[in-house]
């Protein structure tokens, strides 16, 4: 089983897509599972929700249970399953629930700034 450890990350963290910024905060939170890179972990009052919309996909992992996967809609295009969070994670990674993570990729960027 992999270790998953959450702590909050340092600094100010950002995610930005279609030239918009959908989230900044100083309240993040870092996942680390086994030898996967780092997931930041955004809480969900820092995020534009008007920006996303609740897509169709789910997956379940066997460590924090459901993600339910979010769509970014930017004024040129829809960014399918780009954002997703675990609404009721399981008890080991519960500081995640009501937070949402993002893929890094050529038309979105999570950075520290």
């Amino acid at each position: 089983m992999p270790h998953i450890k959450i702590r909050k990350a340092q600094g100010t963290w950002v995610v930005r897509a279609g030239g918009a910024v959908l989230a900044e905060t100083a309240n993040a939170l870092e996942l680390n599972e086994g030898d996967h890179p780092a997931v930041i972990y955004f809480p969900r009052s820092d995020v534009a929700m008007a920006f996303l919309d609740i897509s169709d996909q789910t997956t379940r992992s066997p460590h924090k249970g459901q993600a339910n996967y979010y769509n970014i809609v930017t004024k040129s295009h829809t960014l399918e399953n780009a954002g997703w969070s675990y609404e009721d994670p399981k008890p080991d990674v519960a500081a995640i629930k009501g937070y949402l993570a993002f893929h890094s990729s050529d038309t979105v960027t999570v950075e520290g700034i």
